[in-house]
């Protein structure tokens, strides 16, 4: 990173810190049950409704329970089921056609955080259908109101129903792009722990460590504040207590509950403190070898930490006791500590522990470490990081 970047770079940062308690973000209304959702139809005269989805959650029966209750109440609806693990400007344009073509008034994100990126997507193309998506890439490039927005998650683990921004891959260029602006909140979050006790073992694991991997990375952010740390520390109690039970059995109401709560108290953190390498990195993984966001982020973890304990400022240990089997009171810790003991959950939850084994070579490690290097994510990453570094970090993961 050359000195002018690294001056940029910071300047950049501390300003947006100083302007975060002033930019107008705000919590959607948390509804605890998708029954709830036709009443806040209607009050808003919204009568016919896009859902955008994708086949998966479909075929698990997930949206069932969505649709008698809109039945039920006359509300009319139309799905877009063809929504990806790493949404694309094609699924944008797909679900945005059907917007027009059905005449739709609200649109409900139904799904992990693909499905509601997609939807926010969605609304933004509707709210400024001159733009295209690379045109909004970045922050605060949405000024105007968007068509209601809802968010449903059915997966405990992206947070995506409390934060501002959609990534979205352009598959022509290999590349995800954010758009990141206020207006892309939800109206309403439906937080119903139903949704997720569905799920199978191997999308409730990954996707739960990736919302402990927003609350670790809000928490060790250079952007971290009282506020942050208090939403991510009750997260990683959250997480750090429950993933083990809800992934050995989904059916477990406690746990899922705990899970559905720790993954939107993470939302919220990252929301304010950003996040880090972890995520810079990830998303050119996902991109390039369409990996999905939470497997790629599990992978990458440990090597991050390890890369990051030098600027540890103490923050090590309270993960570790958060996240860590037993309650013993470990004396002398050790910042390698955390990164075994990440290493220890991600392999008892049967997630791939290296990149190589989801098919990432090393043929595209430069290119992705330099579309990782322009993430604003490596700006409040807790050590300084080069390209080099990021160079070295993903031939680590493999």
């Amino acid at each position: 990173m050359n000195t002018l970047r690294k001056i940029y770079c910071r300047a950049f940062q501390k300003a947006f810190k100083f302007a975060l308690p002033f930019l107008p973000y705000r919590n959607p209304e948390v509804i605890g049950s998708v029954k709830s959702l036709p009443e806040i139809l209607l009050k808003k005269k919204c009568d016919n409704v896009l859902i955008i989805t994708d086949k998966g959650i479909r075929n698990l029966g997930l949206t069932d329970r969505l649709e008698r209750a809109l039945k039920g109440n006359n509300i009319s609806y139309s799905i877009y089921d063809k929504t990806v693990a790493n949404p694309t400007t094609v699924n944008v344009k797909e679900a945005e056609d059907l917007w027009y073509q059905s005449e739709c008034k609200a649109i409900i994100g139904f799904g992990g955080g693909s499905s509601m990126d997609c939807a926010k997507a969605v609304a933004a193309r509707i709210a400024k259908p001159k733009q295209s998506l690379a045109q909004m890439k970045g922050i605060l490039k949405v000024h105007k109101k968007l068509p209601l927005l809802i968010a449903i998650p059915t997966t405990a683990g992206t947070g995506s129903e409390v934060t501002a921004s959609a990534v979205i891959s352009d598959e022509a260029r290999n590349y995800k792009l954010s758009v990141i602006s206020y207006e892309l909140l939800p109206k309403y979050a439906i937080l119903d722990p139903e949704l997720i006790m569905s799920l199978p073992a191997s999308i409730a694991a990954p996707t739960g460590v990736d919302a402990l991997i927003h609350a670790i990375e809000a928490y060790l952010s250079t952007n971290a504040s009282p506020f942050s740390d208090a939403m991510a520390e009750k997260a990683m109690e959250l997480i750090g207590k429950n993933i083990r039970r809800f992934v050995a059995n989904r059916q477990d109401a406690e746990a899922a509950s705990a899970m559905m709560i720790g993954c939107t108290f993470a939302g919220i953190s990252f929301a304010w403190a950003k996040l880090g390498n972890v995520h810079a990195m990830s998303h050119p993984v996902s991109a390039y070898y369409h990996v999905a966001h939470g497997v790629a982020n599990s992978i990458l973890l440990p090597v991050v930490l390890e890369f990051n304990a030098l600027a540890d400022n103490g923050r090590y240990k309270k993960i570790y006791d958060y996240i860590h089997e037993t309650n013993k009171n470990v004396t002398s810790f050790k910042a390698e500590m955390l990164v075994e003991e990440v290493k220890k959950l991600t392999a008892q939850l049967n997630i791939p522990q290296s990149l190589s084994e989801v098919g990432v070579t090393e043929e595209c490690i430069q290119e992705m470490a330099e579309d990782a290097l322009k993430s604003g994510n490596v700006l409040v990453n807790p050590r300084q990081t080069t390209l080099r570094d990021l160079v070295e970090l993903y031939k680590k993961a493999l």
